[in-house]
Parts: structure tokens; C-alpha cells; sequence
């Protein structure tokens, strides 16, 4: 969903400064209960500026769904590139902890995330929902078919499914992370970084005894 051409006119920090506010409010409460006002009183602009930027609530809303994918696709790009050379594992590990990191620097963008897995009332909501766990799915089948041509993978799992149980056990992790009433146990939501980094290390270890030659 594309803002208008007089959003892009203002200066880099401005957009950056509306993105985020609204970001934050709809986070907080939600595409329904998010309001066009207080995001405005937040700003200290005229409401009638943020409609010189986006046509309505749900344009501003899908524009900053794909804002937010756009920083989540370059943090993976990054951890891919940094870890091509390392075993497949390794690269796994360190991209679980990139998940941990994004959360601890954007807590908004995950709190927005969880609400729009919640609230049925988002726009386009099915859609935007699969278009995260595709472009998941994309990211860790290309680690797991590199881990297989270099003989790091079992080749008689199926990678579809070794795929969909990777990206399961990633997500329910993070969410335990992120959200104290999801943390089934493994006390995650109040640990210490290292106990975090173990608590991974001993999942990896989990996955690469059942999928890792």
C-alpha cells in the first residue's frame, strides 16, 4: 500500500517520526481501538496533515505492515550474509538471536504483530499474516537447502516439513520471549542474556539431533 507522493516529500526523520508514532498506537491498542487522533496529537500536527500523507486509517495501517517487514527482511539479509560461511546450525542459532535482538530494540513492531494475530478485525489480515510466514518459510528454506548441499541436513526429511517445524518452534519462542503468559516454562520473558543464548543453544541442539547429519 503506497503513501502519498507528499509523504515522501518530507524529510527522512519526519517520516520516520509519523511511522513510528503510529506504529506505537497501534501496537498499543489494535487496529480497531488504534485512533487517528491521538496520532496526531502525538505528532503535534493538524489531523488533516496525516490524510495529506495516507488516504485513510488502513492505508496508514498496510504501509506501515510493509515498513515494518521491509526492517525485519534487512536484519535477516544482514545475518544471512555475516553467517554464510558458518555451519548450518550456527547460522540457525545466530538467526533465532537476531529474533530475540529485533524484539529487544522494536518491542512495538512485535507487540503489533501479536495483536494482529489476535484481532480479527484488521484489514486484509489472512493476507498479511501469510505474507510473513512465506517470506519466513522462504528465508529458512534457503538456509536448510544450503545446510543440505553441504551435507549438513538429513536429505530424507522432508524440507517442507523440516521448514513449517523450524519456523513453529522459532515463533513459539520468541512469542515465550516477548510475552510472559505465553512462556510455557522456560522462563524466558525475565532471563538473562546468557541464559537466553543457552536456552537457544539447547534448542538448536534439539533440532540438529533430529533434522542434522
Amino acid at each position: 500500500m503506497e503513501a502519498k507522493k507528499t509523504f515522501f516529500n518530507l524529510p527522512e526523520e519526519k517520516q520516520k517520526r509519523v511511522l513510528e508514532t503510529a506504529l506505537e498506537e497501534f501496537s498499543e491498542k489494535g487496529y480497531q481501538g488504534a485512533s487517528i487522533n491521538l496520532i496526531v496529537s502525538r505528532l503535534g500536527i493538524a489531523k488533516g496533515s496525516i490524510y495529506q500523507y495516507f488516504n485513510n486509517k488502513k492505508s496508514l495501517f498496510l504501509y506501515i505492515f510493509d515498513y515494518v517487514v521491509e526492517l525485519v527482511r534487512k536484519r535477516l539479509k544482514r545475518v544471512k550474509e555475516e553467517t554464510k560461511e558458518a555451519p548450518t546450525f550456527e547460522r540457525i542459532r545466530r538467526s533465532l538471536l537476531a529474533g530475540v535482538d529485533f524484539i529487544e530494540h522494536h518491542p512495538s513492531i512485535y507487540r503489533g504483530y501479536l495483536k494482529m494475530m489476535f484481532e480479527r478485525e484488521v484489514p486484509f489480515r489472512q493476507e498479511l499474516l501469510r505474507k510473513i510466514r512465506l517470506f519466513s518459510s522462504d528465508y529458512l528454506t534457503s538456509l536448510l537447502m544450503e545446510g543440505r548441499d553441504r551435507g549438513e541436513i538429513r536429505k530424507d526429511v522432508d524440507l517442507e516439513t523440516m521448514v513449517f517445524l523450524l519456523d513453529a518452534v522459532m515463533d513459539r519462542f520468541l512469542q515465550a520471549y516477548a510475552v510472559s503468559y505465553l512462556d510455557s516454562g522456560l522462563h524466558l520473558h525475565q532471563a538473562t542474556r546468557p541464559e537466553i543464548e543457552k536456552r537457544i543453544g539447547e534448542l538448536v541442539g534439539v533440532l540438529q539431533q533430529g533434522i542434522g547429519r
